[in-house]
C-alpha cells in the first residue's frame, strides 16, 4: 500500500503512449516537481483514458487506465 498525501489534476490532455519519463517531464514541467507522496493524474483528449504517476518516495510509479464505456469528467 503507498501512502499519497495530495492528488494532482492536469487541465491539459496527455498522449497516452508517452513513456514514464515523458510523464515525468511533463510534471516537472506543469507542477514544478515530483513531491514525494503524490499523485499526477492526467487524463486523453477523449477523456476515456487515464494516466497516474505516484512518486512514493523512493520510486517513480506509472499506472494506466482505460474506460470501456463512458468518460472521466470533471465536476
Amino acid at each position: 500500500m503507498m501512502r499519497i498525501d495530495e492528488i494532482w489534476l492536469a487541465t491539459e490532455p496527455l498522449n497516452m503512449r508517452a513513456d514514464p519519463d515523458t510523464v515525468l517531464a511533463r510534471v516537472v514541467k506543469v507542477f514544478g516537481t515530483a513531491r514525494p507522496h503524490c499523485a499526477y493524474l492526467f487524463v486523453n483528449r477523449r477523456g476515456n483514458r487515464m494516466n497516474v504517476l505516484i512518486h512514493d518516495g523512493l520510486d517513480i510509479w506509472l499506472c494506466a487506465r482505460r474506460l470501456n464505456q463512458g468518460k472521466f469528467r470533471a465536476r
